[in-house]
């Protein structure tokens, strides 16, 4: 049975914990009418809060129940269960256990390639509404790794949010909000502290929905993660010395109700994110890129060596880093590489835009040396 962890009793400062129903944990009228179907087939709704091998923890209309999944994983047409799915449940009987019967259409999703020699994505988070990329202000700032994300949150359908921790840790916030920023465009930056208590409010404000952390274990996600749910219920630990890397303090994706409405999704740290079908999700971590590409003299331009590149001149100008213009060039090769290793003709034509490239680099090295002559 799924059975809720022990805690201390709670202090009168801190704000009653919500009631464990898919109300709780978003579900809505648009989601009611669409189930109408299901309902007549005498299943009910539930939410996945956890997730493991066939078996998962669903919170639904009766309360909180350990559900196994009927769906087989080989099929086409099916979707194994991850945490924030919502899901059509054939309840409990006298002689059957819970079963989940299908995932309902995930609104968004947020998915990463996985290491496997496969083109299919590991989903991080289901029907996510905000994406927090959480980054330590104690650490040195890795803007690659903030693109990374941003790509992933962007392309997932949800609004990603940047949020700063360790504000207190940090000799020169503005200059690294400022740092931030460059690399965030479009993208709300916040600052915060779990030791002084800055910058919560307008994090809790900004935080909507069903919210999900992102980033690496020791940049302080748990920290943030107990201060939105008002208590210590999720394990921290403190980062080593010597490289300032954190230990995974969560072991599993998990939902959990916020006093103040919605949901939190807490995940592991992430070692490597690898990107999968991030399209737009690099569209809208780049667009001062997409937007100067535009102007190129090539319509094919892969702004390396071309003649008439905007984007080259932008560099050369200085009013695009070379740093972002390398990061987005390695995500696109990337992005291509995941999505043409199971795919016979993407592969062709990943290998046909290679053969172009080189060409392209070939003509335009020798259009440069008879200008020299």
């Amino acid at each position: 049975m799924f059975h809720e962890p022990d805690f201390q009793q709670p202090t009168p400062h801190l704000i009653p914990r919500p009631e464990l129903t898919p109300a709780a944990f978003g579900w809505d009228t648009h989601r009611e009418e669409a189930f109408v179907g299901y309902r007549a087939d005498g299943l009910v709704p539930g939410r996945v809060v956890r997730a493991e091998r066939g078996l998962c923890d669903v919170v639904a209309e009766t309360g909180p129940v350990r559900a196994a999944t009927s769906l087989a994983s080989h099929a086409e047409d099916s979707l194994s269960p991850c945490t924030g799915d919502w899901v059509a449940l054939r309840p409990a009987t006298a002689t059957d256990a819970a079963t989940i019967v299908t995932v309902l259409p995930r609104r968004t999703a947020v998915v990463r390639a996985t290491a496997s020699r496969t083109s299919q994505g590991q989903v991080l988070a289901a029907n996510v509404d905000t994406v927090a990329v959480v980054v330590s202000l104690a650490d040195r700032i890795r803007p690659g790794r903030i693109e990374r994300l941003l790509a992933l949150a962007w392309e997932s359908g949800a609004t990603p949010v940047v949020v700063l921790t360790k504000a207190d840790r940090c000799a020169d916030v503005p200059q690294a909000v400022a740092e931030v920023s460059s690399v965030a465009p479009g993208v709300q930056v916040l600052v915060t502290s779990a030791t002084t208590g800055e910058g919560m409010d307008t994090v809790v404000d900004a935080l909507s929905g069903t919210v999900v952390l992102l980033g690496p274990s020791g940049v302080g996600k748990s920290t943030l993660g107990n201060c939105l749910l008002g208590e210590d219920r999720l394990a921290t630990g403190a980062v080593r010395s010597s490289d300032g890397k954190g230990r995974h303090t969560t072991a599993w994706r998990e939902l959990l109700p916020l006093p103040t409405g919605g949901v939190l999704l807490d995940t592991p740290g992430l070692r490597g994110v690898g990107v999968l079908e991030v399209d737009e999700g690099l569209d809208q971590t780049f667009p001062e890129i997409i937007e100067l590409a535009g102007d190129c003299r090539f319509g094919d331009c892969a702004h390396t060596v071309e003649p008439g590149c905007a984007v080259l001149a932008a560099v050369e100008s200085g009013d695009l880093p070379q740093r972002r213009l390398d990061n987005y060039r390695r995500l696109l090769r990337e992005n291509a590489y995941a999505a043409s290793r199971t795919d016979a003709r993407l592969r062709a034509e990943r290998e046909r835009e290679t053969k172009k490239e080189i060409a392209r680099m070939r003509r335009a090295i020798n259009r440069s040396g008879n200008r020299k002559r």
